[in-house]
């Protein structure tokens, strides 16, 4: 039998390649996604013996009896480029930012996972962005690395200060104009990223700047060819010496990937050591240097702007070059720096891009199977949830109750068995989807018992207070009178004790307290983005593949 294609194969996908991706649990851990077999394992003659395409997926069934599911979007997804090379970059010159730089508030940057994912992208895209606003206090720069990874930490420390030092081992410290240049090109691996926070800054002179050293390289490749060659297969001796530290690496000023590709750049005139070659290719390379001097000093590449107190500029440190005015030395002008890595933004970018894939697929609950009617009430599934997140804010109830308020009824948005909606209709009709467990196994995979449970005890809660409060029962609407028939009617006074023994059962109380209430016409509610960070804030480690949307 042959091996279905994706969308965009000519060929047959490998029956090795299919299995070697089968997302099941028994071959992925399902909480981090590796892989737990070897690619040994599987039989030589390993075959397809049926495959079927249902509910958006592709069902295999293997000659070894195995069974894979593979979404059928994920199989026609296209090839996935290196996030650090130039085909995922936005180059630029200075003209390009004529309305502005990408940059944030620093208040917002953290309260917003969407501003933070904003800010972390102009990064990995434009190669920097620049936070404002940030207390200028000592070592807070490090506490910017932080929000998306780790410090490295050097010969100069886990922070550095950039000011005129008495007895300077770097001309960073000092008031000198700095051209564009890569830091620590002497180590190998370089620093990926540096953070320059400004403390102070009161000097006359001291402007920040940039250059985009990809779009530098690219205009070489395309102007002299044969001198972006011989930038790319040069090894450049990189040297730093102090009276403590020696450090070397040998690495190109351009250097691409196996496809040809831009890579890194590393170009720091003041650390390059003795090049020594034969003399055709000292002078192949010495012309090659100066054409990608020259080109990253042209007018129209540069980017200067001031940093001003309480501003932290982000910086892709193997992609721009970055330079600095000359300053006057009776001028106070002091940033602390530290260095991190690209690997670590780009891990937190895309948590927060998962993070916001599941926010923005409860959004589209709400706004989409919200907008039906709720159990014949006058209101509709959105607005009732939303007025018992109200409730619940106004009633100083914790993040996680307010949570669980508002997400309380998503499990009327489908069914467990026949993966569609179950409309309010069809509830009053006596047809109950268990909406109350079903909704909590589906946010499970996205938030902790702290939500979850109060949304899986709230219907049990209702049949609780029905048992245990007379009055409770009195004060009910039509509807949730006649759902309480369906969903088993009071508890008996053993079910009542059982309940009340359960963890969590204060909870689902308060929760179906303000379900209860949660059914004015044409209440005031804010849209479901008010509740958007505070939904951010309690999403758990999220499942490797795990969005939301459709139900499933």
């Amino acid at each position: 039998m042959p091996v279905p294609t994706s969308s965009t194969a000519q060929a047959p996908l490998p029956a090795f390649w299919l299995r070697d991706n089968c997302p099941c649990e028994q071959c992925r851990d399902p909480r981090n996604g590796q892989k737990l077999f070897q690619i040994t394992d599987l039989p030589e003659d390993l075959a397809l013996a049926a495959s079927t395409e249902q509910d958006g997926h592709l069902e295999v069934l293997w000659s070894d009896g195995h069974r894979s599911r593979y979404p059928l979007a994920w199989l026609s997804a296209g090839h996935r480029g290196d996030a650090r090379t130039e085909q995922d970059k936005r180059h630029w010159q200075g003209a390009d930012f004529a309305a502005g730089i990408p940059e944030a508030r620093w208040a917002d940057y953290l309260a917003d996972p969407a501003e933070r994912a904003a800010v972390l992208r102009a990064v990995q895209r434009l190669g920097f962005a620049v936070l404002r606003e940030v207390p200028a206090v000592e070592r807070q720069v490090l506490a910017v690395a932080g929000t998306f990874g780790y410090v490295r930490e050097t010969n100069y420390g886990e922070l550095f200060d950039v000011r005129v030092e008495p007895d300077p081992n770097n001309l960073a410290f000092t008031s000198v104009a700095i051209a564009p240049h890569t830091d620590n090109p002497y180590r190998d691996p370089v620093p990926t990223l540096q953070l320059l926070h400004c403390l102070e800054n009161a000097a006359v002179g001291g402007d920040s700047g940039l250059v985009d050293g990809f779009r530098a390289a690219e205009l070489l490749r395309s102007e002299a060819p044969g001198d972006f060659a011989v930038l790319t297969r040069t090894l450049v001796p990189f040297v730093f010496r102090d009276r403590v530290t020696e450090l070397r690496a040998d690495r190109p000023l351009i250097e691409t990937d196996p496809l040809g590709r831009i890579r890194e750049v590393r170009f720091n005139n003041r650390s390059i050591g003795t090049l020594r070659l034969p003399a055709a290719e000292l002078e192949a390379f010495y012309a090659a240097y100066r054409r990608f001097a020259a080109i990253t000093l042209r007018p129209e590449l540069q980017l200067e702007f001031r940093l001003d107190r309480g501003d932290c500029l982000i910086f892709d440190n193997v992609r721009l070059l970055h330079a600095r005015t000359a300053f006057e030395q009776d001028g106070s002008r002091h940033l602390q720096g530290c260095y991190a890595d690209l690997d670590s933004l780009a891990s937190t970018l895309a948590v927060l891009d998962r993070q916001n894939a599941v926010l923005d697929g409860l959004q589209e609950l709400f706004e989409g199977a919200g907008a039906e009617e709720y159990l014949g009430e006058a209101v509709t599934q959105a607005g009732h949830m939303l007025q018992a997140a109200v409730l619940a804010q106004r009633s100083g109830a914790p993040d996680h109750l307010v949570a669980a308020a508002l997400l309380h009824d998503v499990g009327h948005f489908f069914d467990a068995d026949s993966h569609r909606a179950v409309t309010g209709k069809e509830l009053m009709a006596g047809h109950d989807n268990r909406h109350s467990h079903t909704g909590a196994d589906w946010l499970a995979r996205w938030f902790g018992p702290q939500v979850t449970e109060p949304v899986r005890l709230h219907v049990a809660a209702k049949r609780y207070l029905c048992a245990v409060e007379p009055q409770y029962r009195a004060g009910l609407s039509a509807a949730s009178e006649f759902t309480l028939g369906v969903q088993g009617g009071p508890m008996t006074p053993a079910q009542a004790a059982e309940f009340a023994a359960l963890p969590g059962a204060e909870d689902a109380v308060a929760v179906r307290r303000w379900d209860d209430r949660a059914k004015e016409t044409d209440a005031a509610t804010p849209p479901f983005e008010h509740f958007r960070p505070l939904l951010a804030a309690l999403l758990a480690p999220l499942a490797v593949n795990g969005q939301p949307g459709k139900a499933s």
